[in-house]
C-alpha cells in the first residue's frame, strides 16, 4: 500500500464531522512535525459561531511561498446501513477506496501531505522558499470560524502565501479535466407578502397574497441578470421554497414566504446584486418584505503564471488540458482569493456526499504526483 493510501485512510478512520475534529488534525500534524514543519494551532471561536479547530504548517520563512489549503471535516454519513461498508472504515475494495471525505476532501489532503513528503525527501535540505499546509476543520457547515479565520491570523503574522492551491475535487468526470480559477458568488433571499387570512367562499372580506407573491417570482425569474463573462455563466435565479403557512384548501392564508437563491457572476457584488432585486420587485409593487443571507463573494483568479503553471502540470500528467472553470458550489478558496492567487485542484467529485463516498486508487496517486510536481515546478 503506498503512503498516500495509508494515510487517507487514518484520516477517514477519524469521524470528524463537521465541528469534530477526532484525531485528524493531531494525525497530520504527527506527519508534518518531522519534516520540520512549524505547527501553529489556530483554534477560534465566537463571531456567532461553534469553536473550530485549524492549524497551519510552514517550512521556510522566505519566498516563494505556496500554500495547499484544505478542510479536515467531513459531512454526515447519512444512513450507514446503505454503505457497502463502514462509511469511517476507509476500507479498500479492489483499486477503490470509500469512505466518508474519500474525494471530499481527506484523499487530497493526504496526496499533498504525501506529496510533500516526498518532495523534501528528494530534497531535505530545501531553503528555496516556503511550503505552508493550512488546514480548517469547518468548511462544510458554517465556515465561521475556520479558513477565513486562520487567514487573518496569516496576514497579521506575516504568513501569507505568493500562490496557494485548495485541494477541493474539482473534476467532473476524470483526472486532468478541469482546475477551478474561480467561484460564482451565493445569495439567498426570503421574500415575504402579506395580505389578510379568510374563507374561500368570501375573497372580498379577505385579501390573498399569493397572487402579488407569484407576480413577484414570475419577474424575477423571466429576468436575465446577466449574460455571464469570460469564465462565468450567466447569473441564476432559482426558487428553492414556498411556504404559506397553511394546510387547508378553503382558507385563503394571511402571507406567502419565498424562498430564493442567486449564483451570481462576478458582475455582481452583494450590494449591487441586492439593490437590483429590490428595483425588480418595486417595479411591480413597493409593498413586500425582503430579507438576505449573504453566502459568498464570487471570485475569479486572472490566468497567469501560476494558473499556467498548475495547467501545464496537470496536462503533462493525465495527458488532457484542463479547462479553466468556476462552476459548482462554493468552497474556502473564496476567502483564499483576497490574499493571493488561489486555484482548485483535486480528483473526481462524481461521489462527493455520497452514500459510498469514493476514489479510486490510481486517482489518488495521481493526484499526489500532480502535487509532487507542481512543487518542483513551482520552486524551480
Amino acid at each position: 500500500m503506498s503512503d498516500v493510501v495509508f494515510i487517507a485512510q487514518k484520516l477517514i478512520q477519524c469521524p470528524s464531522i463537521t465541528p469534530e475534529d477526532a484525531g485528524a488534525q493531531a494525525y497530520l500534524k504527527s506527519l508534518l512535525e518531522p519534516l520540520g514543519f512549524e505547527i501553529f494551532d489556530l483554534p477560534f471561536e465566537g463571531r456567532g459561531s461553534y469553536p473550530v479547530k485549524n492549524f497551519f504548517a510552514r517550512k521556510g520563512t522566505k519566498g516563494p511561498h505556496l500554500c495547499f489549503a484544505g478542510h479536515t471535516d467531513v459531512v454526515p454519513a447519512g444512513d450507514e446501513a446503505a454503505w457497502s461498508v463502514p462509511p469511517f472504515s476507509g476500507t479498500v475494495k479492489g483499486e477503490t477506496l470509500i469512505g466518508r471525505g474519500a474525494s471530499d476532501m481527506k484523499g487530497q489532503v493526504a496526496a499533498f501531505v504525501a506529496a510533500v513528503q516526498g518532495f523534501l525527501k528528494i530534497e531535505p535540505d530545501f531553503n528555496r522558499g516556503s511550503i505552508s499546509i493550512l488546514i480548517t476543520g469547518d468548511e462544510e457547515k458554517e465556515a465561521v470560524n475556520g479558513t477565513a479565520r486562520v487567514l487573518e491570523w496569516m496576514k497579521e503574522n506575516g504568513h501569507v502565501p505568493d500562490v496557494c492551491l485548495v485541494g477541493e475535487p474539482s473534476n467532473p468526470d476524470y483526472m486532468g479535466q478541469e482546475v477551478k480559477i474561480g467561484r460564482r458568488g451565493s445569495l439567498t433571499g426570503w421574500l415575504t407578502v402579506r395580505g389578510k387570512q379568510g374563507h374561500v367562499a368570501y375573497p372580498d372580506r379577505a385579501a390573498n397574497p399569493l397572487p402579488r407573491l407569484v407576480k413577484y417570482l414570475d419577474k424575477l425569474s423571466s429576468t436575465v441578470l446577466d449574460k455571464g463573462s469570460a469564465f462565468f455563466p450567466p447569473s441564476s435565479f432559482q426558487i428553492t421554497t414556498i411556504d404559506v403557512g397553511n394546510t387547508a384548501s378553503n382558507v385563503i392564508p394571511a402571507k406567502g414566504t419565498a424562498t430564493f437563491n442567486i449564483r451570481f457572476s462576478d458582475r455582481w457584488d452583494f450590494e449591487s446584486l441586492k439593490a437590483r432585486i429590490k428595483e425588480i420587485l418595486d417595479q411591480i409593487d413597493p409593498d413586500y418584505e425582503l430579507t438576505f443571507n449573504e453566502g459568498a463573494q464570487s471570485f475569479i483568479t486572472q490566468p497567469g503564471v501560476w494558473t499556467s503553471l498548475v495547467a501545464d502540470v496537470v496536462e503533462r500528467e493525465t495527458g488532457h488540458r484542463p479547462a479553466m472553470t468556476t462552476g459548482g458550489g462554493t468552497s474556502d478558496a473564496r476567502f483564499v482569493a483576497t490574499y493571493c492567487p488561489v486555484v482548485e485542484f483535486g480528483m473526481v467529485n462524481k461521489s462527493i456526499h455520497q452514500v459510498d463516498e469514493h476514489c479510486t486508487l490510481p486517482q489518488l496517486e495521481k493526484c499526489e504526483t500532480i502535487y509532487h510536481e507542481i512543487l518542483k515546478q513551482y520552486f524551480n
